[in-house]
């Protein structure tokens, strides 16, 4: 058992709290027994997981599953365990893996383009939302927020491994890219003449949505092919990002179930 917080693989698991050093190491954090149940059941690559004695004898089959997963496997003291993990109340497990996102996200069904979102929820809200409403997959701007931010994946409730993403180099040429293949591109911006709902949504499309603060760039917005959006109340400036792009899904999901029942 490691009960040393000075111990190497220790020292090494707690730099990954920075993104820094996520990136230097090429790994992220996984934390807890529900992120860690989606990596193993979706095969994805696991580079090592501690765990407490306490929660390995809860989670028995779990723990053997990791462990035929995994580069290495360590059973940790609850001092360890806490100083591995970003979280206040960590559940007693704690896998690295190692970054990289060669899933590719094909240009068809529906699909969300981010430009610099910044903050981890919303992107973790995002992408939970997006895999919930059968979104095809996520482009990500590469000024945004990391993918393997631990509060992104943490926000994601595990669907983070379910949706299909790729961080795009230039969202620009991903945005062209999407068009030549047939895409439709609609940006949201408050000054649109549609509304969200007037879109037909059962054509391939990529939505474009920006900073949370700034809102999409003028390139993005005059790339688009409609600009749609939210009717707000008088006073109310604009909605949540997150809530933004739940919104818009689901009409592209209600529009599809009409449709499939017609």
């Amino acid at each position: 058992m490691l009960t040393s917080l000075q111990n190497p693989l220790v020292k090494q698991i707690r730099k990954l709290h920075s993104t820094k050093e996520r990136h230097k190491q090429e790994l992220f954090l996984l934390e807890g027994t529900h992120l860690l149940t989606e990596a193993c059941t979706l095969d994805y690559p696991l580079d090592t997981v501690c765990c407490t004695i306490q929660w390995q004898a809860a989670h028995e089959q779990l723990w053997q599953l990791a462990v035929e997963k995994c580069d290495r496997a360590e059973v940790v003291s609850e001092d360890v365990i806490k100083a591995l993990a970003t979280t206040v109340q960590p559940d007693g497990v704690v896998a690295i893996a190692k970054r990289g996102y060669d899933v590719a996200v094909p240009f068809s069904g529906l699909q969300i383009a981010l430009e610099d979102v910044q903050d981890p929820g919303n992107l973790g809200t995002i992408i939970r939302t997006a895999a919930a409403a059968g979104a095809s997959g996520l482009w990500l701007s590469k000024n945004s927020v990391d993918l393997d931010n631990p509060k992104v994946l943490r926000a994601s409730a595990g669907q983070w491994f379910r949706l299909p993403m790729q961080v795009s180099p230039d969202l620009s040429d991903t945005v062209m890219k999407a068009k030549n293949a047939g895409m439709q591109v609609i940006a949201t911006l408050p000054g649109a003449n549609l509304t969200y709902w007037q879109v037909d949504w059962l054509k391939p499309s990529l939505i474009l949505l920006g900073n949370e603060g700034a809102g999409l760039s003028t390139e993005l917005a005059e790339m688009a092919d409609l600009n749609v959006k939210i009717p707000l109340q008088p006073g109310v400036e604009s909605l949540n990002v997150a809530i933004t792009a739940a919104l818009i899904l689901y009409e592209a999901q209600r529009q599809s179930i009409l449709d499939f029942r017609s």
